[in-house]
């Protein structure tokens, strides 16, 4: 019984660092510098899942666990701009301010899943509380 709470927490905790990156994806669709001031667009982030051999069950069922936060390395978006403070002074792109490539309806549709995903295991987690205190019962 343990186990399954185990392995359910794993999963709620994998979620929820799956909808932080989608949270900072959607928060910087329009930032234009990184953290040190450059001009250089938000790379999104999306989140590797493995499985977690430590929480396995004899008959199969395994736990979930981050293995990465990656950064996408995609070109960015281009928008003409040239008034804009951060739009690129020469070369190809002149007049071109560079923001992130972020799909706005893949990352809500991420975001759904990892919420339903979330829920379903808060789900696991009660059934699971609800059968142990079953079995108190009939033992006690």
């Amino acid at each position: 019984m343990i186990t399954a709470l185990d392995i359910s927490t794993s999963a709620l905790v994998a979620q929820r660092v799956r909808l932080n990156a989608i949270a900072s994806n959607l928060a910087n669709m329009s930032t234009t510098r990184d953290e040190n001031g450059e001009i250089r667009p938000y790379q999104a982030r999306f989140t590797v899942f493995q499985t977690d051999e430590e929480l396995q069950t004899a008959q199969g069922a395994a736990g979930v666990k981050v293995a990465s936060v990656e950064t996408e390395q995609v070109e960015p978006d281009y928008k003409y701009q040239p008034d804009h403070p951060h739009a690129i002074q020469e070369g190809k792109w002149k007049g071109y301010v560079a923001y992130p490539h972020i799909n706005t309806t893949a990352e809500f549709v991420d975001a759904l899943e990892a919420t339903r995903a979330y829920e379903a295991n808060v789900g696991v987690i009660e059934i699971s509380k609800s059968m142990s205190q079953q079995t108190l019962r009939i033992l006690v």
